[in-house]
């Protein structure tokens, strides 16, 4: 599946700041802080930049986490992965680290972001920026041709990223056999991580993202369906997650990222709606495993993949301190997993990259990294809250304005999901990108209908379709 982009007409979002509660800047002293945060050096530290490290984000992305260099070792590979290091930046108890705890993590708006730290650190100093000599944490992780985490090694040091690339053209100098030298493994290792994942039981699904982006006077409402890169260098990221959580678990103390097994009987229906979508479920295949072998583009599929998300609930975040959780895994991952790679835009990967260094070091846990575990939780649980109606709200406004002046239209529509008790289903428009509610009697699951057009209502951020039954496609 292409990239399909729609214009929509110039919007202003800032009531949704405003009703989402949303901070307009930073306190005088966070920001003093950052500034003053942002002049210091790090000489005593390990000099890593003769490492060839790369970023790969999207291309307007200045907040780089993480840079990666892979290389091939006489048994599989060795990844290096260094996060931006944003404990070094952030005093405990200052004015700052109390200003990142109200604010959880970044929020994405179209007309810009709410960042968790002030830009002269999420985008200045404490960013891996390219030709920047930066403080990081270094995660050094062999991976065996089974694709088996072998060794791990976490430490501060500096690096020196070479380049900013993006995941299109990462995708497309990979197409054309010319990849950038320190990222020419990363099909071969993500394609293996990828197959070891699905093996152990592992679910990704792969849902195109509705994304708005400016365009000129307006806006872009964009369908993307991740490239193949992307999904690889994601499973860096789980890789990552992963040795961090056998780190913590090992030391008995530390945050997990946990989501419980989906029960059998979830299982259960999705099987009989694979049956109804005539969605091949070979004998003994996980779950994973089905839905790797899907095109999402095609209705039925889109479909399963729709119902498919109900077994991924319940996710939320584990503190321990002595005994080990009893639920340590993320069914997802199938694995015990936690969040490190992204400290500049979500407040607990600091806190957890700070226990596993101690706990790697032999070391004690410092304080104030200890005592903000079992405070996490909330503070996460509220903001991704947060962060998920900003996202959706900011798509339905732009669907509703794009659609306003098209009432009374018919669409055709691919029926991912069905109520039959309240005669409506989730409903996806191809030309334009819309996920809506539909209305009607028959709303056949997996099956393409023709629609029509009955609300677009911007000051709602609502659009409903009813189903033209007579015209069935």
């Amino acid at each position: 599946m292409t990239a399909r982009r729609v214009f929509a007409p110039r919007i202003d979002f800032s009531a949704l700041r405003h009703e989402l509660e949303l901070p307009t800047g930073f306190s005088e002293a966070a920001q003093r802080e950052a500034e003053a945060a942002a002049a210091k050096t790090f000489a005593d530290r390990d000099d890593r930049t003769g490492l060839a490290f790369v970023t790969i984000d999207p291309p307007t992305s200045k907040d780089l986490d993480q840079a990666l260099l892979i290389e091939k070792t006489e048994k599989g590979f060795r990844v290096y992965y260094a996060i931006a290091d944003v404990a070094a930046f952030v005093e405990p108890g200052g004015a700052l680290e109390q200003e990142t705890w109200q604010r959880g993590q970044t929020v994405y708006l179209p007309d810009g972001k709410v960042p968790l730290h002030p830009p002269v650190l999420s985008e200045g100093a404490a960013s891996l920026l390219p030709d920047q000599i930066r403080p990081a944490v270094l995660w050094t992780i062999d991976v065996d041709t089974q694709g088996d985490t072998t060794a791990v090694d976490v430490r501060r040091a500096n690096v020196r990223s070479r380049a900013k690339l993006d995941y299109e053209g990462v995708q497309q100098d990979a197409d054309a056999g010319r990849p950038h030298p320190s990222l020419a493994l990363l099909p071969e290792l993500g394609q293996l991580l990828v197959q070891r994942g699905l093996a152990r039981g592992a679910v990704n699904l792969p849902l195109p993202e509705q994304e708005v982006e400016p365009d000129g006077d307006g806006w872009r409402l964009t369908l993307r369906a991740p490239v193949a890169v992307e999904e690889y260098n994601a499973q860096i990221s789980l890789l990552t997650g992963m040795a961090a959580a056998r780190i913590m678990l090992d030391g008995g103390v530390g945050l997990l990222r946990t989501m419980p097994p989906a029960p059998p009987e979830t299982v259960e229906a999705l099987k009989v709606a694979g049956r109804a979508l005539q969605v091949p479920w070979p004998e003994n295949a996980t779950p994973g495993q089905v839905i790797a072998a899907l095109d999402p583009a095609q209705p039925r599929a889109a479909a399963f993949l729709d119902q498919a998300a109900e077994m991924m609930r319940g996710a939320g975040y584990t503190p321990f301190d002595g005994a080990k959780p009893e639920q340590p895994l993320h069914a997802a991952v199938a694995a015990p997993y936690a969040h490190v790679t992204a400290p500049l835009r979500r407040l607990a990967d600091r806190y957890v990259t700070e226990v596993c260094l101690a706990l790697h070091a032999g070391a004690a846990v410092p304080s104030w990294a200890r005592d903000a575990l079992p405070k996490l939780p909330e503070v996460m649980t509220r903001t991704d809250r947060v962060a998920s109606s900003a996202e959706r709200a900011a798509v339905d406004l732009v669907e509703a304005t794009l659609l306003q002046g098209r009432v009374g239209e018919v669409f055709e529509a691919a029926v991912l999901d069905v109520d039959r008790n309240k005669h409506r289903a989730d409903i996806a428009i191809d030309d334009p990108p819309v996920r809506a509610r539909c209305e009607g009697e028959v709303l056949p699951l997996g099956e393409r209908i023709a629609v029509r057009l009955t609300e677009a209502d911007p000051a709602k951020r609502k659009v409903v379709f009813t189903e033209e039954v007579q015209q069935r496609a």
